[in-house]
Parts: C-alpha cells; sequence; structure tokens
C-alpha cells in the first residue's frame, strides 16, 4: 500500500471513531434516566412473581410489604385500575346508609394489580389471584375471621368489574371504579372507597381492615 492510500485509510478509521465518541443518536443505547441502558431493563411479568399467601394466622400488626411492586406488565384489556391504598367512605346495606359510628366506614384495603393478577391485602390475610376466570388461578387462601378456614374463589375481570366468585357458594364480591372511587358490593352492601395513596402507602391508622372473598359467617368475617 503507497503512502497517499494509507493515510486515506487512517483518515477514515479516525472519521468513525470520532461518530461513535460524538454520541450520535443512531449509535448510541437509549438510557432511561436512572443511566441504565434499556437493554438491561428486562420486563417483569406477573407470572414471574411468587404467589403470595396469609402467613399462619394473618400477618398481624406487621403490614406486609407490597407484593406486586416490581411488576412492569400492563394491565390486562378490560381490567379496572383498581391500584392504590383505599380508605371506606360511604356505606349502605340493602340500600340504607350505615350510621357514621359503623365500623364499616373504618375499612381499608390496599389493591395491586399487574397483568391480569390481583393482590389484595387487608384485615390479616392476603389474597392474591389471577383474575382469568379459572378455579386453579383463583384465591388459594384463607378466611380473614380466623385465618385458617380455607377459602377458594374464582376471579375474573367481566364489563370492567373486577368479580369475586366463592366455590360451593352462589355469593358474587364485585369492585368496580366510579370515577375516582371505587365501589365494593357484597352480599347486599355496598362500600364507596377513596384512593388515599399508591400500593405502598402506609395504611391509616384509625382504620379497620377487611377484604372479604368469603360469605359471613358467625364469626363475622365480614364487616356490618
Amino acid at each position: 500500500m503507497n503512502k497517499a492510500a494509507l493515510l486515506l485509510l487512517l483518515g477514515l478509521l479516525a472519521a468513525g471513531s470520532s461518530a461513535c465518541s460524538s454520541g450520535e443518536a443512531d449509535s448510541a443505547p437509549a438510557t432511561t434516566e436512572s443511566g441504565k441502558t434499556e437493554a438491561t431493563q428486562a420486563e417483569v411479568m406477573a407470572s414471574d412473581i411468587p404467589v403470595a399467601y396469609t402467613p399462619t394466622g394473618g400477618y398481624g400488626q406487621n403490614f406486609p410489604d407490597p407484593v406486586l411492586a416490581t411488576c412492569t406488565e400492563p394491565l390486562a384489556e378490560g381490567a379496572p385500575d383498581m391500584r392504590g391504598m383505599w380508605q371506606a367512605v360511604a356505606a349502605e346495606k340493602d340500600g340504607v346508609p350505615l350510621p357514621p359510628d359503623s365500623k364499616t366506614l373504618r375499612i381499608f384495603q390496599r389493591i395491586e394489580q399487574c397483568g391480569d393478577r390481583v393482590t389484595i391485602t387487608a384485615g390479616g390475610i392476603i389474597h392474591d389471584m389471577r383474575a382469568d376466570g379459572t378455579e386453579k388461578n383463583g384465591v388459594h387462601d384463607v378466611a380473614e375471621f380466623d385465618y385458617s378456614t380455607p377459602v377458594n374463589v374464582v376471579a375474573s375481570f367481566e364489563n370492567g368489574v373486577h368479580v369475586l366468585r366463592p366455590i360451593g357458594t352462589p355469593v358474587e364480591v364485585t369492585r368496580e371504579r366510579s370515577g375516582e372511587q371505587l365501589i365494593w358490593n357484597y352480599l347486599g352492601t355496598k362500600i364507596t372507597l377513596d384512593r388515599i395513596g399508591e400500593a405502598d402507602a402506609p395504611p391509616p391508622t384509625t382504620s379497620t381492615e377487611s377484604t372479604p372473598t368469603t360469605p359471613p359467617t358467625s364469626a363475622g368475617s365480614s364487616p356490618s
């Protein structure tokens, strides 16, 4: 190779190196606010996170950490967005408003969602489910009233409503959005809840947790 050709080759290599180091948009990997490249941020699906269950005897006074916090999967089609910490602000039984001192008005519950998965934490229990209409992927946990009686519940999304059907009973428990509020219906009781924070927000300290997926018993598994 003669001297002129060698100088031309070196010039081309230098130009290519300069383009890379100058950060041209078509050659530099995209970065996030944290400085990580998009390629290093793997999507976390609902199925990647182990199912959560109620601890033996309930979780007591130590409110659990969120279950689905790391999940990045978008909500399933037709799923109402119920994510957050919710506090009851109104309630009625068979159409009759409950008195202001009813413990129902002190209810709160945390709802997490990812894909078709829903995790409801309250009342000492964690009910984790896939709302796909199957018994296999529904709730398989314990009841709130004694933290030991098994419950098996089919969950689904139907016309924008989250529906729970305990196996072996004719009961339906539903949750749906109404504007900024959440409407929760079970056994003639209608509870309206306000969203008071994100799903990872601390629970209110003057409230009563409850999230029945089974009908009430003499032990009082549901609020009155």
